[in-house]
């Protein structure tokens, strides 16, 4: 057959690359045994690793709380009364204690210091009070929580009577004086001269008063 004019015989050659002339390699299929095995090893292992994360993140409070108390640094005072011994007062120093009263959100209560600052030499014991009134128709138990500032100066604000020390119930309409007795240890860092003491009165009456209807009934 003769060719027509212009055309031309093409034959286009396949590129074959060297790795299209490897034998591909077979796999194996894993068998159900096989994947159900490595899969609850990987459930297992992510177990393992959500409860040591909780573990972990539960052990920071108490080891936070411990740090804190160790080195005052988030102004935490004891909640336990100090005893007062014999100090030797250092009166060659001044430190001026301030106070500042505030009522956490939802607490009614009228809350204030008696008196804003006083001025005590290292060693002294000191007494203030500070007056509540429950202004509302209902029962209400409250807890106040204190905080120095500076924080460092906690380590060395020594109660030995304190409100703050148990939860203070009031009546409907009732009112109250909450004394406070404390010293500040003649240790206190030279370059403190004033700091701060802050009470936040919280109303726990929801929290605590089940526990006491229970005590009633059981008496």
């Amino acid at each position: 057959m003769s060719e027509l004019p212009g055309s031309t015989d093409k034959t286009e050659k396949a590129d074959v690359s060297p790795e299209s002339g490897r034998a591909s390699e077979t796999q194996i299929p894993k068998t159900r045994a096989e994947t159900a095995a490595e899969n609850a090893k990987t459930v297992r292992t992510l177990v393992f690793v959500v409860i040591g994360m909780l573990g972990f993140s539960f052990a920071l409070v108490p080891l936070y709380d411990v740090f804190c108390d160790l080195t005052g640094i988030n102004g935490k005072t004891s909640n336990e009364a100090a005893v007062y011994e014999s100090v030797i007062i250092d009166e060659s120093r001044t430190i001026k204690v301030e106070f500042i009263t505030r009522t956490h959100s939802g607490m009614p209560w009228e809350f204030r210091a008696q008196t804003v600052e006083v001025e005590v030499h290292p060693g002294e014991m000191s007494e203030v009070a500070f007056y509540v009134r429950n202004p509302t128709d209902r029962d209400i138990i409250a807890q106040a929580i204190p905080s120095v500032s500076p924080g460092t100066a906690a380590l060395f604000v020594n109660k030995t009577e304190c409100f703050c020390f148990k939860h203070q119930p009031l009546k409907a309409g009732e009112e109250a004086l909450m004394p406070m007795k404390f010293y500040v240890d003649p240790q206190l860092p030279k370059d403190i001269t004033v700091f701060t003491l802050q009470y936040t009165l919280y109303d726990i009456s929801a929290k605590v008063q089940p526990a006491v209807d229970v005590a009633m009934n059981n008496s």
